[in-house]
């Protein structure tokens, strides 16, 4: 999960360099769909999302619809190296998060101490970029780290006995329904280069379609909280990738404030006690 999540931010920033991103976020979960659907249909478990649809249209816009095309948005701005290190701020979201959506852990000082190390590590990561103009993009990749931590307790907490097959197949073709009408709209005139089609291919089978079944087993059989401790990882592979094939400077202004970030989570989620939460919502585990 650290690898398949960690290197979009790289695929996104080439791909939006070719073709627009209402394009990108359809091709992306169109190939997804058109993987997974098949099988979902001969699973014969398809009957098991009728009574959980309003939850599947939450979890797909919080996880998929709007993230997915805010994240590709925002990346015409900035680094993919930067867009990854802004989502590590996920696992302390979603502590609070989930304490708004009524989870009953109690959050100590230390905890809340967590929390207030995070956002400055987040403020001193954005800080160079809004003093740029670069506001909205910051805002747009932090509410895709909102809507990152959000996802995960709706299917820890209400999908829970929809198999991953049936969930991911649904949750893609209901986003790439969404996302059809701008995709044709904004068609490219012409066939964009193999760097922008390979990327495509990638973020729609291999980080897209294999992630997410990946994803949803990792959850039911370790719980949101330990599931989503790849969270702390990913973004250094996203970093690595950007600076290495795409030559995104890194700065020590980024390595501290990343530093700080990761701090804030363990301590917010608890994990430097040997507890690695991040919904911090009893349903977990």
């Amino acid at each position: 999960m650290c690898v398949v999540w960690g290197i979009p931010y790289l695929l996104i920033k080439v791909a939006v360099g070719g073709v627009s991103v209402p394009v990108v976020v359809f091709a992306r979960t169109a190939l997804g769909a058109l993987v997974l659907l098949p099988l979902a249909l001969r699973s014969g478990h398809w009957d098991t999302l009728r009574r959980h649809w309003p939850w599947l249209v939450a979890f797909t816009g919080l996880e998929v619809v709007g993230p997915w095309g805010l994240l590709s948005q925002a990346e015409r701005q900035l680094p993919s190296s930067l867009a990854g290190l802004l989502v590590a701020a996920v696992p302390s979201i979603g502590v609070v998060v989930a304490k708004l959506t009524g989870g009953t852990e109690r959050l100590s000082r230390l905890r809340w101490a967590g929390l207030v190390i995070g956002l400055a590590g987040v403020a001193v990561l954005a800080a160079p970029d809004l003093n740029r103009g670069s506001g909205w993009p910051i805002a747009e990749m932090l509410l895709v780290a909102v809507g990152y931590a959000s996802a995960p307790i709706i299917v820890a907490r209400k999908l829970a006995d929809v198999p991953s097959l049936v969930l991911t197949a649904a949750c893609l073709v209901l986003a790439a329904i969404v996302y059809a009408p701008a995709a044709i709209l904004n068609w490219p005139h012409h066939v964009p280069g193999g760097g922008v089609l390979a990327s495509l291919a990638a973020l729609g089978v291999v980080c897209t379609a294999f992630a997410f079944i990946t994803f949803f087993e990792l959850i039911r059989e370790a719980g949101t909280s330990r599931a989503m401790v790849f969270t702390y990882v990913n973004p250094v592979v996203a970093v690595i990738a950007g600076v290495t094939l795409l030559a995104e400077p890194l700065t020590a202004t980024m390595v501290a404030s990343f530093a700080l970030i990761i701090a804030g989570c363990l301590l917010a989620t608890g994990s430097v006690r040997g507890r690695a939460a991040v919904t911090a919502s009893r349903e977990a585990g």
